[in-house]
């Protein structure tokens, strides 16, 4: 069901060895051009008619009305209710304190640099709807915009045939328990698009261009994020969900396995990995695999992920072993089942979130740890990190010296300037501090 790939004395780079789902953004580049020129060209009409052909269907508006998320909010089972309104919380208590703040340094007497958080003032936020629901990515993408401060948020999720053409009634539920009044019924590369360029709608009032898209998607919303990067500022390029669980001779095989499975389930092509140094613990997780996967509601999907190249169970020599691998992979959550697994998490560079001991399974961060979800994959984590209240905010430095700082800098600022064959940046110094035949400075 799932293959092992054997690292013991070997000295061979990890990362040139560790499976990996395969992304071909570049190749899907040159699908969705033809949709984001055509929305930029065409605006509301072709974003219908892509919707209508690669979606199935067409919507009988973009913006989805109050009424009908107000009827959804209203049709929220109570238990489902309460646990959306709780992980709500949770995640609003953690971006809370992520607040930046003012600062003003003052470098000499006269001269300031003060640096100032401002939020981007309009973010078009998207959620999927493909083989799940996710009004947990409602949640994850607006609530930090919010905290952080951005003025205006829309969301765009794919119509469904089964609700007249419009998002899932969860997804609009989710929006509506958090104030969000502008949501359309887009998905894929056109809603990415439309974020971009703006529509008209002939309905109502125009979506407004964005100044940043974020939200997870499938490879088409992931190429078309790539594609108007620079127009617009994205979060991420997201792909296939991934899952690396390092582990010892002390932990449990069926947490292991169950925690394999949970992310296997999102995707064919989602990443399940384990690295342990405990064959022992490969074997008993191979046979807790056997077993919990027939008996899920996914199996298909869960055992084709488990079986496929970017999934595995990676033999390591010992612990320190392991943490290089798994710094060497970068993965977007990383689970630590280890003796003083707090220890060894804090040895780890390289990852998206990482979950520390058996009470702390991915699928708590999923939904109501309080941490974010909206995580970098294929090994953007060395380099990158996950949603929060920091992706929605501009540092701006303010810089404000008096005549007797800059005289005092003059000759400094003169000097590389010149080293860098620059003249005319220390003449405007110089201009400043030199009397004029006229008695004016």
């Amino acid at each position: 069901m799932i293959r092992r790939l054997d690292l013991r004395g070997s000295t061979v780079d990890a990362r040139t060895v560790l499976p990996r789902s395969a992304l071909d953004v570049e190749a899907a580049l040159q699908q969705v051009r033809p949709i984001v020129d055509d929305v930029a060209a065409r605006g509301e009409a072709a974003v219908l008619d892509w919707s209508e052909r690669l979606d199935g269907v067409r919507p009988p508006q973009l913006r989805v009305p109050a009424a009908a998320i107000s009827a959804a909010v209203d049709g929220l089972d109570p238990a489902l209710y309460d646990a959306l309104t709780e992980a709500i919380r949770r995640v609003r208590l953690v971006s809370e304190d992520q607040r930046r703040t003012e600062t003003t340094t003052t470098v000499v007497a006269g001269g300031t640099v003060t640096e100032r958080w401002l939020p981007v003032s309009r973010v078009g936020l998207y959620v999927p709807g493909g083989r799940a629901v996710y009004p947990s990515s409602v949640i994850m993408n607006v609530v930090p915009a919010q905290i952080a401060g951005v003025g205006s948020l829309a969301v765009a999720s794919p119509p469904q045939r089964d609700y007249g053409g419009l998002p899932h009634p969860t997804i609009l539920a989710a929006c509506g328990l958090l104030g969000i009044d502008e949501v359309y019924a887009v998905g894929g590369a056109q809603a990415v698009a439309m974020f971009a360029y703006g529509v008209e709608l002939g309905d109502g009032p125009a979506c407004e261009p964005v100044a940043m898209v974020t939200g997870p998607g499938n490879i088409w919303v992931t190429a078309a994020k790539r594609l108007l990067k620079g127009r617009i500022g994205i979060d991420s390029e997201a792909g296939p969900t991934e899952i690396v669980i390092l582990a010892d001779d002390s932990a449990r095989p069926d947490f292991v396995a169950a925690d394999l499975i949970s992310q296997a389930e999102h995707d064919v092509v989602a990443a399940s990995i384990l690295v342990t140094d405990s064959v022992e613990l490969a074997d008993a997780v191979a046979a807790e695999l056997a077993v919990q996967v027939p008996a899920t509601k996914h199996a298909e999907r869960i055992a084709t992920a488990l079986a496929g190249p970017q999934s595995g169970i990676v033999l390591v020599d010992d612990l320190a072993a392991g943490l290089a691998v798994v710094d060497a992979y970068a993965a977007e959550h990383l689970e630590v089942h280890t003796r003083d697994a707090r220890q060894v998490a804090l040895q780890v560079r390289n990852a998206g979130a990482i979950f520390v001991g058996p009470w702390s399974p991915v699928s708590l961060g999923d939904y109501a740890a309080g941490s974010n979800h909206v995580l970098p994959t294929g090994g953007c984590a060395c380099h990158s990190s996950g949603l929060s209240v920091q992706t929605f905010l501009r540092g701006i430095h303010v810089v404000d010296y008096d005549v007797a700082a800059l005289r005092d800098i003059a000759a400094t600022v003169i000097t590389l300037a010149q080293a860098e064959d620059l003249p005319g940046h220390g003449a405007a110094v110089s201009v400043r501090l030199t009397d004029r035949p006229d008695g004016a400075r």
